[in-house]
C-alpha cells in the first residue's frame, strides 16, 4: 500500500512517514498543494493524508481539484481546524474522513487502515464476475444501479464514482424514505455534528446528488424539499 502525506510542518509529515513505513505501507511526503497534484497525476497512490493549511493552494482545493479530474483515491484530511463548518467543507471538498489536530496516532492509523480497507475491498470486488459482480449492498434508483460498498452509480452506459460523505448521505435519505428529515437531523446523524452548524453544505450535496439520480434536476422527483424542514427521498414508481 501506497500513501502520499500532503504537510508542510515538516517534523510532522517525516513522523507520519516514519510510522506509516513501520506499519510495512510505503509514502511518499510533498510540503504543499501543487506539488501533490502533480505527484497524483504522476504515480498511483492507495490513500492521501492531506492537510488543509498548505501553502499555496489548501488542502480543500486539492482534495476538490482531485474529484473533479475523477480521481477517487481516498482522502483523510488533517487539520487544526477543528470547527464543524472546517469538517463540513472537507466532506464537501470531497474528503473521505477528517482528523483535526493534534491526534492521537493510534487514531490516526486506525481511521488511515479504514480507507484502506475498503480501498482494497473495492479492487478485488472490481474483477468479480458471475455471480460476485454484483455485491449485495446495491440499490437501484429510477434506472440507476447504486453500489455503496464500492462507492459507485452505474448506468447502462457509465459509470460515476461517489465519496463516501455522498454515498453516506443518500443511503441515510433512503433509509429514511418517504420522511421528511431536517438538515439538523443530517447534521447529527450523517456527520455528527452540532445543530448549530452552518448546513449549507448539506444543500450543495443535495444538488449534486440530484444531478447523478433525478432525470430533471432542476425539477426534482425524489430528493425533494420539504419547506422548513429538509429533505425527503421519494421512492420513484
Amino acid at each position: 500500500m501506497k500513501v502520499l502525506i500532503v504537510e508542510d510542518e515538516q517534523h510532522l509529515a517525516e513522523g507520519l512517514r516514519f510510522n506509516l513505513e513501520a506499519e510495512g505501507y510505503e509514502s511518499r511526503t510533498v510540503a504543499d498543494g501543487e506539488a501533490a497534484l502533480d505527484e497524483l497525476r504522476n504515480s498511483n497512490f492507495d490513500a492521501v493524508v492531506l492537510d488543509v493549511m498548505l501553502p499555496g493552494i489548501d488542502g480543500f482545493e486539492v482534495a476538490r481539484a482531485m474529484r473533479e479530474a475523477n480521481d477517487y483515491t481516498p482522502v483523510l484530511m488533517l487539520t487544526a481546524r477543528g470547527r464543524p463548518e472546517d469538517v463540513l467543507a472537507g466532506f464537501e471538498a470531497g474528503a473521505d474522513d477528517y482528523l483535526p489536530k493534534p491526534f492521537d496516532l493510534e487514531i490516526f492509523l486506525a481511521r488511515l487502515n479504514g480507507l484502506l480497507r475498503r480501498q482494497k475491498w473495492s479492487r478485488r470486488r472490481g474483477g468479480a464476475t458471475g455471480e460476485n459482480a454484483r455485491p449485495a449492498d446495491v440499490v437501484t434508483i429510477n434506472g440507476r444501479d447504486i453500489d455503496f460498498q464500492n462507492l459507485e452509480l452505474r448506468t447502462a452506459t457509465d459509470t460515476t464514482p461517489l465519496t463516501l460523505m455522498e454515498a453516506n448521505l443518500l443511503r441515510y435519505l433512503i433509509d429514511n424514505a418517504g420522511s421528511a428529515v431536517s438538515r439538523k437531523q443530517i447534521l447529527e446523524d450523517v456527520w455528527q455534528l452540532a445543530e448549530d452548524t452552518d448546513t449549507r453544505a448539506i444543500d450543495n450535496f443535495i444538488v449534486r446528488l440530484r444531478k447523478l439520480i433525478e432525470d430533471k434536476p432542476n425539477d426534482p422527483q425524489i430528493l425533494v424539499t420539504v419547506r422548513g424542514v429538509g429533505y425527503k427521498f421519494v421512492n420513484p414508481a
